[in-house]
């Protein structure tokens, strides 16, 4: 009987739903799951094979003893290493393949860059990119995902109150902007606050805030922040945030006192 080998672009597709859900939502009976099974005529069962096999490649995941399958292939651990290493191209071509497929396996492999939206779909109404439209959606749920679908400060758990903060900024670090350890999980004001520089991150992993909350006239104000400063942020799941990224934010964000 022959072997119904994964391909390079199947492998691709399916890591990039891996990175975007939670360690728990990882089963055959997952929407998305079975959605990717009828898309490249696989099982959901086999999908969901695939992404415990991936978990075995997650230093993370491992570490806290879940360790997944322990079948991971060689083409396993060569696209786990692209994503790694060069997250916007891999998520791009990995989005590209799942908009249209037009093009070969071949084609996508020698890519020298990733496909837009438009070289699937032609001409639009709008110059909608696929780094824009499916490249910011895929970060918010690796971030959330990367979190457990939890704040990291407060541990609230309801997707629709929480935000993917950018460490870097999207216009500051092109190179990062869909890499995991570039976000942090928070909830809608803590975000604002980390993206107006009145919240950061010290080197302890630890929520420091600006003196304009901690000191604000405003009794409300302060008695809402003073309890997180200095509240260690939670564990993320697959990837910490990167500590150059964190001190960038302190040097060149963060206002301090």
């Amino acid at each position: 009987m022959a072997v119904n080998r994964w391909t390079e672009a199947e492998t691709k597709r399916a890591l990039y739903l891996y990175f975007q859900l939670p360690f728990g939502q990882i089963h055959s009976g997952n929407p998305e799951i079975v959605a990717l099974a009828q898309a490249i005529g696989r099982t959901p069962s086999s999908i969901a094979m695939k992404l415990a096999n991936f978990a075995s490649l997650d230093p993370k995941i491992r570490n806290t003893g879940r360790r997944g399958l322990d079948g991971a292939s060689a083409l396993d651990r060569e696209i786990w290493a692209e994503f790694n290493s060069d997250w916007t191209r891999l998520v791009l071509d990995a989005a590209a393949l799942t908009e249209a497929r037009p093009f070969s396996e071949q084609a996508v492999r020698e890519r020298s860059r990733p496909f837009t939206f438009q070289e699937f779909v032609g001409p639009t109404t709008a110059p909608v990119t696929v780094e824009q439209r499916v490249g910011q959606d895929f970060f918010r749920r690796a971030v959330l995902a990367n979190y457990d679908n939890r704040c990291c400060l407060t541990g609230i758990a309801d997707t629709r109150l929480l935000n993917a903060s950018h460490i870097m900024p999207w216009s500051s670090d092109e190179k990062n902007r869909h890499n995991p350890r570039n976000g942090l999980c928070l909830s809608a004001t803590f975000d604002r606050a980390f993206d107006r520089g009145l919240m950061g991150v010290d080197p302890g992993g630890r929520a420091i805030f600006s003196s304009r909350l901690l000191k604000s006239e405003s009794p409300e104000t302060r008695l809402f922040f003073q309890p997180y400063q200095g509240r260690n942020l939670l564990e993320a799941v697959r990837f910490d945030p990167d500590p150059a990224f964190l001190e960038w934010h302190r040097e060149h964000r963060f206002e301090g006192v």
